[in-house]
């Protein structure tokens, strides 16, 4: 997710930069038309403030050429026909400015009509400012906006459509082949996976239950390490399948997350362990890689409390806020604040996975006995 935060800030930059770009243009090109314009002679057939407004506006519009392409390229063409009706000969400049990026935003056609209507209005527009030679009238309309100047904004915007178009694909491509080894890659994973802890798990699944089955059918007390080991088998089992499925199907299998947690409590009181649930809030829609990382983290600590402890007792609060998860799993067993704990694999485990979310772990000793582990989780309702 602190990937997915930076992606979003180079975003917003490219975009504030795109912004700014597009208003240096836009100021430029108005002030060369208004400066135009100024110095220019014109005749007396519009108010010169009304000119000069079209001139400005005109320029201006260009600001928005990004988010609006043909609004714009109206707004500049309705203000080039104005302003030359008003007696103002400028070229159309800001005209072809929206010519290029609407043909860049894909609108060839719209534009096509668009140059064509301009090219018949401009020298009417030449006729109401005055004029009354058509030839001359004609000659103003092509000063103003010339066939060659059209084909070259448009084909400009042309050509760097399809080269965006093309990079697009290329950047699919690059994204299809990294997709595809990483799929192989899941695969191998998978088989090294089943080849080399199925067989095992499933030989410690079954003797157990022999043992079991052994000891029952003759009447002795089944102990309840023998118990443990013949779930924590099954357990296994269901695991690696559910992570081989996963790993062969994109991670397209259903997660083990917040609803399966009172499955961990329940087994760890199954061994002897006084384990307690609290749940505060609502969950609302938690992001599937937040609940998978509440239910990893609530399984290796009471994981760890079974087999390193010594203690006799634990609890798991799990309080859902709409900003962020936080999860708490405290013990009552030997763990002392003067003894620094040794980070096992299962810890660092936790620590990466929630690192990679954007949270915060900590796991430590408790002042009045026993260890806690503490992680906060944020919850992004995007994902």
């Amino acid at each position: 997710m602190s990937t997915g935060r930076s992606g979003f800030r180079a975003g917003v930059r490219d975009r504030l930069r795109a912004g700014a770009g597009d208003w240096v243009i836009a100021v430029g090109v108005a002030g060369a038309l208004l400066s135009t314009g100024l110095s220019g002679r014109h005749s007396d057939a519009g108010p010169a403030p009304l000119g000069y407004a079209l001139l400005t506006a005109g320029g201006l519009a260009l600001a928005a050429r990004r988010r609006a392409p043909v609004p714009v390229l109206a707004v500049t063409g309705l203000c080039a026909v104005g302003y030359q009706a008003a007696g103002y000969d400028v070229p159309a400049v800001a005209y072809l400015f929206a010519v290029y990026t609407t043909v860049r935003a894909g609108h060839r056609t719209l534009t096509v009509v668009a140059s064509v209507v301009m090219l018949a209005a401009l020298p009417v527009a030449a006729l109401v400012s005055g004029l009354h030679d058509t030839g001359e009238a004609f000659a103003q309309a092509r000063g103003a906006l010339e066939v060659a100047w059209l084909i070259a904004a448009g084909a400009a915007g042309e050509a760097l459509r399809q080269a965006e178009r093309r990079a697009d694909e290329a950047e699919r491509t690059r994204e299809e082949t990294a997709r595809r080894r990483a799929d192989e890659e899941r695969l191998h994973i998978a088989r090294e996976l089943h080849d080399s802890l199925t067989h095992q798990i499933s030989i410690i699944k079954v003797q157990a239950e022999v043992a079991v089955h052994v000891a029952r059918r003759r009447g002795e007390q089944v102990p309840e390490a023998l118990l443990a080991i013949q779930e924590a088998g099954r357990e296994a089992t269901r695991e690696l399948r559910a992570t081989l499925e996963a790993l062969r199907d994109d991670d397209t299998a259903p997660p083990r997350g917040l609803d399966h947690v009172p499955e961990l409590v329940e087994r760890a009181r199954s061994i002897g362990l006084d384990a307690t649930l609290t749940v505060e809030g609502q969950p609302g829609d938690v992001p599937v890689a937040v609940e998978r990382t509440v239910y990893r983290i609530v399984q290796e600590s009471l994981t760890n409390i079974a087999r390193h402890a010594a203690a006799d007792s634990a609890s798991v609060r799990i309080d859902c806020r709409p900003d962020a998860l936080r999860i708490r799993i405290d013990d009552n067993g030997k763990a002392t604040p003067d003894a620094a704990p040794v980070p096992g694999v299962g810890l660092l485990g936790m620590r990466e996975r929630v690192t990679a979310l954007g949270g915060r772990l900590r796991a430590e000793p408790r002042g009045e006995g026993g260890f806690t582990v503490r992680a906060e989780l944020p919850v992004e309702q995007t994902s």
